[in-house]
């Protein structure tokens, strides 16, 4: 009986391996190899691109075929066939790829490729017709992967029939040696049908608007879902340059659940679901991404190209295979009141830290180039901002010049952006102050009874709130972590306060009062502290009497420290004459120290204290007091008094941080620096300066800061010029003639001919409405004519004809991001996909499950 059973099982097996014979992989295997292209030697494992792995499964290899990237930011794409006809399924991914080379993959499946070629630059697209993300490969991010009994259907009557895999080469300096690059995935198919299907679920804005100067604009997405239920397992989000963060979520009888959150400057891989989320018949899905127009000095419309933006959340998700739909979008905003209940996370940008930057954009780390390629790119990425032409001239109206205050030795900018003033109100720091041994020596005078920390209007310089009675000695450093927690030094003390906004006693304190020292447990007349916005970390320099900074963990235990004093001749990298000044660099990662008696600025990496670069320039002088940086790739900084035979003068500077290089000088006009101590600035390029001797505050802005205003005359939209701040000339050191009466006459001309050139506009504008108006009605009648005999209707989104209405569109694909981290949706948003969502008949409406 037992011989009957294992003969029947035999003839089973041949059976089933006969009636799979016609699609087994190796039966395929030889009009497949036929069909293939030829590889470089070098490609391990491309001589076999499908390999049996069983009775029905087989993997296939797609690899890059041997390429050289000649310059970064380099998309590449090939294709390869499915090498079956029937219907089969993408199980699982196995990525190919180094972190070295490659910043990151996507794999698509479509009926077309873009090109036949052996592999071509994907400019010329992805795919003719409409395709799908498959998989998502990102460097420092996790790979897609499927749970268990999903699969992708491909092949048969509805599946793609061709894989095409992108690759972008972000920083080619591995590439030096000309090797050929092989990275792909290797797919695990199989023929046993799945019982569940994974798809994809794409959430887009198509008519966002975000003006320039706009600190944060929000786009919404919301759609009611009308199928049978799906199972959410991984997202991703995108958008290019202006992108903050973007989360996606289903709203069940008015409850928000999270599908995901994520910074879209972040590798755009696809990120697992943290928690299962499900989604039924009726409920809403919602997405919002958050923007900031700052920088821009026009409006950015949602497109295809570097200039535009996109809003886009995708969702992979899994269905019964009966109910199963590959594909859906939502492009529309179906309850914009429910946004008003959005959960508040979704308004908070995710902090990323200048690593991840770097991954994001393509930098190859492991090299000695890391900081040039580093640097390179932030330039990049600094054009929109430092191509500008303007200058810092004082804003002489701003009556906060002539506020009573003590020796300033520390500004701020609060995250309500008002001005935090740190003085020393009665006290002063002479030659008295102090012993040889740096001990202060005028305990007996007891602390500052005026309230040393002000916080005003930055506008009309009002004040707002003060504290710091009592507290202190002599005032140093200030600087104001995100949350708004003031952090200062007092060099009397020889301590480190944090304290909070509305609070009378401090919140934490480093170091002995009274006690200088240069142990773990003491300063020697701190001068400066950074906070890590990200980590937390707090950075302390110190000071007068140590050539050190020490790094401590948020809640103020010790860590590391780095740092020694001068010697004799040139400075050295690490080496302080008084670091005085800190700037936290969060975009690059980098502390910047104004080491004071070197004027110079050194700069080193968060975390490790390695020396990155020194910024030295002759026009510093011997001494570079303060130094503060504006995120979007600005340094200001301010230098000392001249030595006695000495020419360079005391003034402020405006620095491109990647380059170093000085862009702009500006001095005041009421008053003059003496020892200018502290500088600070906005993201508007608002600069505020203390002067310790002079006992002043001065403002100054920037002459971009001209708003341009659309106003409505006779239903004609005019531009009117409109001043944010009454600004006067200032006598900057590289444009000495700025106060000449001539220019004054020069520029009451250039007004009066801008008035005769709006009258032009105006009454040219006026004639030509008519031709216009004329003009829409006869192409209107054409189309209608079109639309009746003959013309073809459409259904569904084409995202190409929505995107090829948006100027500097191209029809053969996204232009390059290249100063851009985010993907290139070369296929997805293509001017020829259609995007269409399947129509089928909704199910009758199910109960909803939580």
């Amino acid at each position: 009986m037992a011989g009957l059973v294992n003969n029947l099982l035999i003839l089973l097996l041949v059976f089933q391996n006969i009636c799979l014979g016609f699609r087994s992989p190796l039966a395929v295997f030889k009009r497949y190899k036929d069909t293939s292209r030829s590889l470089s030697s070098e490609c391990l494992g491309s001589d076999r691109p499908v390999v049996s792995l069983g009775l029905s499964d087989f993997a296939l290899d797609i690899r890059m075929p041997g390429v050289t990237p000649k310059q970064s930011d380099t998309y590449l794409c090939m294709s390869v066939p499915l090498p079956v006809d029937d219907e089969a399924y993408v199980v699982d991914f196995k990525p190919h790829a180094s972190m070295d080379t490659v910043h990151h993959m996507l794999l698509f499946g479509c009926n077309e490729p873009s090109s036949t070629e052996s592999y071509w630059d994907c400019d010329e697209g992805t795919c003719k017709d409409k395709s799908n993300i498959l998989y998502a490969w990102a460097r420092n991010a996790p790979p897609t992967r499927l749970p268990k009994d999903v699969g992708f259907r491909v092949g048969g009557e509805t599946g793609g029939r061709f894989f095409v895999l992108q690759v972008h080469y972000g920083d080619i300096s591995a590439f030096r040696d000309k090797h050929k690059d092989c990275s792909g995935v290797t797919l695990h198919l199989t023929h046993q049908k799945q019982p569940l299907i994974a798809g994809m679920y794409l959430m887009m804005s198509v008519n966002t608007v975000i003006p320039p100067g706009e600190k944060a604009v929000d786009a919404d997405i919301a759609c009611h879902y009308k199928r049978f239920p799906m199972h959410l397992f991984a997202y991703r989000v995108h958008t290019h340059r202006l992108g903050k963060v973007v989360s996606g979520y289903r709203v069940r009888n008015g409850q928000w659940t999270l599908i995901g959150r994520q910074s879209p400057q972040l590798p755009q891989a696809f990120y697992p679901v943290e928690h299962p989320v499900d989604v039924s018949y009726d409920d809403i899905l919602a997405a919002r991404c958050v923007f900031s127009g700052e920088g821009r000095a026009t409006e950015t419309h949602i497109g295809g190209t570097a200039n535009d933006e996109m809003c886009n959340f995708y969702i992979m998700y899994y269905m019964e295979a009966k109910h199963a739909v590959s594909y859906m979008t939502c492009t529309q905003n179906a309850n914009p009141e429910m946004f008003r209940n959005i959960p508040q996370e979704a308004n908070i940008p995710i902090p990323v830290k200048s690593d991840m930057l770097k991954m994001t954009h393509g930098h190859h780390e492991e090299t000695k180039d890391t900081d040039k390629t580093s640097l390179q790119q932030a330039k990049k990425e600094e054009e929109e901002i430092l191509d500008q032409d303007f200058h810092i001239e004082e804003a002489v109206e701003w009556p906060g010049l002539d506020l009573q205050l003590g020796q300033v030795s520390g500004l701020a900018l609060d995250p309500e952006n008002n001005l935090v003033i740190f003085h020393r109100g009665d006290h002063v720091w002479d030659e008295n102050s102090f012993d040889s041994k740096f001990v202060y020596q005028q305990r007996g005078l007891g602390p500052i009874e005026q309230n040393t920390i002000l916080v005003l209007n930055p506008s009309n310089a009002k004040l707002l709130h003060s504290m710091g009675k009592s507290l202190f000695y002599l005032p140093h450093g200030l600087s104001i972590d995100k949350n708004g927690n003031y952090w200062v030094t007092d060099v009397a003390l020889h301590q480190v306060f944090k304290l909070g906004a509305d609070d009378k006693e401090p919140l934490l304190i480093l170091g002995v009062a009274l006690q200088p020292g240069s142990d773990k447990n003491h300063f020697c007349q701190p001068t400066d502290v950074a906070v890590d916005p990200i980590t937390g970390g707090i950075y302390v320099s110190d000071g007068y009497c140590n050539s050190r900074i020490i790094q401590f963990s948020p809640n103020g235990l010790y860590m590391m420290q780095w740092g020694e004093e001068s010697s004799s001749g040139k400075a050295r990298p690490g080496q302080f004459h008084i670091p005085h000044s800190l700037a936290l660099i969060p975009d690059f990662s980098q502390l910047c120290v104004a080491d004071r008696e070197n004027g110079r600025i050194q700069c080193f990496r968060l975390g490790s204290g390695e020396f990155v670069r020194e910024i030295k320039h002759k026009s510093f002088g011997r001494e570079l007091f303060a130094v503060s940086y504006v995120p979007g790739g600005l340094l200001f900084a301010v230098n000392g008094m001249p030595y006695p035979g000495e020419a360079e003068p005391v003034q402020g500077f405006v620095m491109n941080f990647s380059t170093g290089e000085i862009i702009d000088t500006f001095i005041p006009l009421r008053k003059s620096f003496e020892m200018p101590h502290d500088v600070v600035a906005s993201e508007e390029k608002t600069v505020f300066i203390g002067d310790v001797h002079a006992r002043a505050v001065w403002k100054f802005a920037s002459t971009e800061r001209m708003e341009h205003r659309s106003v409505k005359k006779a239903g004609i939209e005019v531009q009117e010029i409109k001043e944010s701040e009454t600004i006067v000339e200032a006598r900057l050191k590289n444009n000495p003639e700025s106060t000449d009466p001539l220019k004054e006459q020069e520029k009451q001309h250039l007004v009066q001919q801008a008035s005769t050139g709006v009258s032009f506009v105006l009454i040219t504008t006026l004639l030509i409405i008519p031709v216009v108006v004329l003009l829409a009605i006869l192409v209107f009648i054409r189309w209608r004519k079109t639309t009746v005999y003959g013309g073809k209707g459409g259904g569904g989104l084409n995202l190409g004809n929505f995107f090829a209405s948006h100027k500097g569109y191209s029809r053969k694909g996204f232009d390059r991001l290249s100063t851009e981290g985010s993907d290139q949706e070369k296929d997805e948003d293509d001017g020829t996909d259609s995007e269409e969502e399947c129509s089928a008949p909704p199910p009758p409406p199910a109960p909803s499950s939580s």
